[in-house]
């Protein structure tokens, strides 16, 4: 017999009983008064449950999402062949802003293939150690345009693009440590032939400076770290919010625009090529590198070659004072310079007083030079 047939017989024997005896339905038993209260009470409860049920189940649908679509590539790469295609439209787009190189190279490492640029120095400069210039996160060679007139005027320059991250360098290893990123670095600064370099760093460039000069100085004549980042403070709790918004590449591209422009000072970013490089790396590329640490007091302590740093006075990134401080307080042979009012874009906001500020501060290493 079915249940729904029962219910029925069960409702029908019931109002007969009412019926034939008046009077006892007009009146709850205790009995009826307690059944009544227990639904009550079971109904929260059930809601409850019900409601434990549905987020158990968005966070289990959450973690196989997650596992279907997370990257396990062990490497750096662009998510689409669109994605590289309009980087790297982006990117030489920028390289139109940079004088003309005098070679190019691809510099096989033990971690990928690291894309070059040499610039020749003035007539008579041959012997002075050249620069060599690490750019930012998400960035390329491109985003020190601004720089090369100033730094051209002293001696030569290389510039590359970092691996691991967008440009046109190449990773094909996995790069798990911070020893393993000053290796791929020690090495191309092995395979070209000069005996040493000036390492000028923009931000996280500045940390891949330090970090080099940390694990392999061997080829390191001196750093320039311009605005660096975990390198003398960590970052900014602002920095850490704000970057949540621009680091996911389904996001508006609004959202990378006022990032970058907020780290630039406020200054408009959507017509500017390098910006535009920027934003297409955040949204077009993974990385897949070690989580930069903060390189403490005693490591700064352990740098023997000299340390010129240029800290952005109104720096978003970082707390500029504590990082002045800092410099000031552990590099063995430091200069510490502070630019008022100077936001993280400093290299293009003050190009020409950089300049001056790094001759004059190699004019002062007479003992590290030519």
């Amino acid at each position: 017999m079915s249940t729904r047939r029962t219910a029925e017989m069960t409702a029908d024997a019931s109002d007969g009983r009412a019926e034939d005896e008046p009077g006892r339905g007009a009146e709850p038993t205790a009995g009826a008064a307690g059944d009544e209260g227990a639904r009550s009470t079971g109904r929260p409860r059930s809601r409850f449950r019900r409601a434990l049920l549905v987020v158990a189940l968005i966070v289990a649908a959450a973690i196989l999402a997650w596992l279907i679509l997370r990257d396990t590539a062990p490497v750096g790469h662009f998510d689409s062949a669109g994605d590289k295609a309009r980087y790297l439209g982006a990117y030489h787009e920028a390289m139109r802003e940079m004088p003309e190189p005098e070679r190019v190279l691809d510099v096989r490492t033990g971690y990928g293939i690291v894309r070059v640029y040499r610039y020749a120095g003035p007539e008579g400069t041959g012997e002075r150690k050249p620069f060599l210039l690490l750019p930012g996160t998400r960035s390329g060679a491109p985003v020190f345009a601004d720089n090369m007139p100033g730094l051209l005027a002293q001696r030569a320059v290389y510039a590359l693009d970092l691996l691991g991250e967008p440009g046109m360098s190449v990773q094909d290893r996995p790069i798990e440590t911070h020893a393993d990123q000053a290796r791929w670095l020690h090495e191309v600064l092995l395979a070209l032939p000069e005996p040493g370099f000036h390492l000028l760093g923009l931000s996280i460039g500045g940390w891949t400076a330090a970090n080099l000069a940390i694990h392999e100085p061997e080829k390191v004549a001196s750093l320039i770290l311009v605005e660096p980042v975990q390198t003398f403070a960590g970052l900014s709790t602002e920095l850490l919010v704000r970057s949540l918004s621009a680091s996911v590449s389904w996001f508006p591209k609004s959202w990378r625009d006022d990032f970058n422009s907020w780290s630039a000072g406020g200054a408009p970013v959507e017509d500017v090529p390098v910006a535009r490089m920027i934003e297409a790396g955040m949204s077009s590329y993974t990385m897949k590198l070690p989580t930069p640490n903060l390189i403490g007091p005693e490591r700064l302590r352990a740098l023997e070659m000299p340390v010129l740093a240029i800290i952005a006075g109104d720096s978003p990134m970082h707390d500029s004072g504590a990082a002045a401080r800092t410099a000031r307080e552990n590099l063995r042979h430091g200069t510490v310079k502070v630019y008022p009012g100077a936001s993280h874009a400093i290299n293009g906001e003050q190009p020409e007083r950089i300049a001056a500020d790094i001759e004059e501060f190699l004019a002062g290493q007479a003992s590290y030079e030519p």
